[in-house]
């Protein structure tokens, strides 16, 4: 699935907000839903609503029934929002629109139409066992969160054998899924994103029991043979999200560590080679592992990701890569970001990007991106976000710049010359003028 459209006549304090979410004419992959979406402006013009609005949306299309493929069983889904939205589903397009009491959904050009009839039919979804949405809030950190990430395997191992929990891995593990990711508490949610991990370490505890019972503790060459042996039939599932993870970690001097059976998902620091609880690494560092850790465990082909202000956090160096990481994690989805960040940002193609801004008449009014991908970030401020990066003092020595250029030019005397050279120099050195 993927999103194609989205026009908005009347959503909180957005109107008339259109977004073409297809690459232009001229482009190589012309009329194709764009691979990825960045969504820029300044505050308070709705990059979070915008966001909300179509996860809002497409949950909603998860109730949405039809017979014969051509007819919709009432009650008919509600918006939420006055305006159209298009997907593309298996390559069919899917348009469903709001406007006033005129309520309806096409597929491939053709209305879907209300079944009338009285009799029980046989029914379906109209999005058929794959619809894939996740959400991350820029608030995805909380207390609650990090403590089961902070606790002991074996208590987490325990705290599930409770009865409530049966059938955990099939509830969370399925074809179709919508899961947000916000501050409030989903314990089940991550108990079931942990299970594999948890699992494993429940095999690797009996394991170690069986060899202490049998006296290989004692036998160093036993022991390693016997530990290869187990090794090789049960493979650790941290060692793939390593693959991902550490590349991400190794600016920070940090890395997981496949031996530590202290945590879930222990994190060493390279330095010191000590292992640090989740609750010590930094707020940027967390929501780093409470993004990619989903990611990299649930299915997300075809899916769509939506990230609100990623970059929270993270210095400016690991917000450039922060994209490509993500897309190298989940590199068939299509990823919709909401940020702040010119690093963010230059990572995608100008036509992928949606500025908000306001208008002259104070309405919140969108347009599409200027510079190409990969360009400078302050040439990204200038021409997408239309930032004028200088502060008071900036310009102030930028002033005093040009004012020294022209007394060079009207300065005759050589010694009163050359001093203008020399403070023109340092003046320009110093701020790259």
């Amino acid at each position: 699935m993927k999103l194609k459209k989205l026009d908005i006549k009347s959503y909180r304090h957005l109107e008339d907000v259109d977004f073409d979410f297809t690459y232009p004419e001229g482009h190589i992959n012309a009329g194709e839903p764009l691979k990825k979406i960045c969504i820029i402006g300044q505050s308070a013009t709705g990059k979070t609503s915008v966001l909300e609005l179509i996860k809002d949306s497409l949950v909603k299309l998860n109730s949405v029934q039809i017979v014969n493929t051509t007819h919709l069983i009432a009650p008919y889904i509600n918006l939420s929002f006055q305006g159209e939205i298009e997907i593309l589903n298996k390559n069919k397009s899917l348009i469903i629109s709001e406007r006033g009491l005129e309520n309806k959904i096409t597929q491939d050009a053709k209305e879907l139409l209300q079944f009338k009839g009285s009799t029980i039919v046989e029914h379906q979804n109209l999005i058929a066992d794959d619809l894939r949405i996740l959400y991350f809030s820029s608030d995805i950190i909380s207390k609650e969160t990090i403590d089961i990430f902070n606790q002991h395997p074996t208590n987490l191992i325990t705290i599930l054998s409770d009865e409530k929990y049966a059938g955990l891995d099939k509830k969370y593990n399925q074809l179709s899924y919508i899961y947000e990711f916000l501050q409030g508490k989903n314990e089940e949610l991550w108990y079931s994103l942990l299970s594999k991990v948890l699992d494993y370490r429940k095999k690797f505890t009996q394991m170690a029991s069986e060899l202490i019972n049998k006296g290989a503790i004692g036998d160093i060459i036993r022991l390693n043979n016997e530990y290869s042996r187990w090794s090789a039939a049960n493979e650790n599932p941290l060692v793939s999200f390593g693959n991902y993870f550490n590349p991400i970690l190794q600016k920070l001097n940090l890395e997981i560590d496949l031996v530590n059976t202290e945590y879930s998902i222990p994190v060493k620091s390279k330095i010191k080679e000590e292992i640090i609880p989740i609750s010590g690494l930094s707020t940027g560092t967390k929501g780093l592992l409470l993004s990619m850790f989903p990611l990299f465990e649930l299915d997300t082909t075809d899916s769509i990701i939506l990230l609100d202000e990623p970059e929270r956090s993270l210095f400016p160096d690991m917000q450039i890569e922060l994209m490509a990481h993500y897309q190298n994690i989940a590199p068939y989805a299509q990823f919709l970001v909401a940020t702040h960040s010119p690093f963010i940002a230059a990572a995608f193609e100008p036509e992928e990007r949606f500025i908000l801004y306001f208008n002259e008449d104070g309405k919140v009014a969108v347009r599409r991106g200027e510079s190409p991908i990969g360009d400078d970030p302050n040439d990204i401020l200038t021409n997408d976000f239309k930032v004028d990066y200088y502060n008071g003092f900036g310009k102030k020595a930028y002033q005093d710049y040009l004012s020294l250029k022209t007394k060079l030019v009207q300065e005759t005397e050589i010694e009163k010359k050359n001093k203008l050279v020399v403070e023109l120099a340092e003046l320009g050195d110093k701020y790259n003028f």
